[in-house]
């Protein structure tokens, strides 16, 4: 029996994925969360074999809490998300998902991807062009400038993005109104984006969050 944690912050998708699941005799939802904090609590807990993680998600989205749940546990990750760009692939692969599935993939294909992955075998939806594995093969060891970022700067990414204050980042992350402004303008100038529109769109066009919320 495959055990399998649900992580997606839309109630009625999350519940509309776990009634899918329970219908294959072979898995089991062992757990569901709402955002990258609940899934490492739940980890700690329990010990899935596989974890079906959206990617747009707020405090820490599906990319961060990809890398962080790899740093604490061996498991397999699939990566849920509707976007097909390369810059969302190969950002889940290169931090270690062994699968990507687009949302609007048939329950045959999740179903294939969740067997895939459980054998060790990188899946990817078919609408993810061929092209995309040929150029992520050719760039796999050059990070880009959003890689080049360290964990705190994106995290104050994703949060201005969301709509967050300096004094709410520093709130947030629990650090000092200083610092978080220092790291605010050591990002501006990293990216070389000086307005925060530009680094909105920056964030959503990398898979921070989400343009439709």
């Amino acid at each position: 029996m495959i055990q399998v944690l649900l992580v997606e912050d839309h109630k009625i998708v999350r519940a509309g994925i776990r009634a899918l699941l329970q219908k294959l005799n072979w898995l089991e939802v062992m757990g569901e969360a709402s955002d990258g904090y609940e899934a490492l609590e739940l980890i700690k807990l329990r010990k899935p074999d596989i974890i079906l993680m959206d990617i747009a998600m707020p405090r820490l989205n599906g990319l961060e809490a990809l890398k962080a749940i790899k740093q604490v546990a061996d498991v397999q990750i699939i990566m849920l998300s509707m976007h097909t760009s390369k810059e969302y692939v190969l950002q889940a692969l290169r931090a270690g998902a062994t699968g990507y599935v687009i949302k609007d993939a048939d329950m045959e294909e999740l179903e294939f991807a969740i067997k895939a992955v459980s054998q060790n075998q990188l899946y990817l939806s078919p609408a993810i062009s061929k092209h995309l594995v040929a150029d992520y093969l050719w760039r796999v060891g050059e990070p880009t400038s959003f890689e080049k970022l360290t964990t705190r700067q994106r995290q104050i990414l994703q949060l201005i993005a969301e709509g967050s204050t300096t004094k709410r980042i520093a709130e947030t992350l629990q650090i000092s109104l200083k610092t978080a402004e220092t790291h605010r303008m050591q990002l501006m100038e990293h990216l070389d984006i000086h307005d925060i529109a530009g680094l909105v769109r920056y964030a959503v066009r990398m898979g921070l969050v989400n343009p439709n919320e």
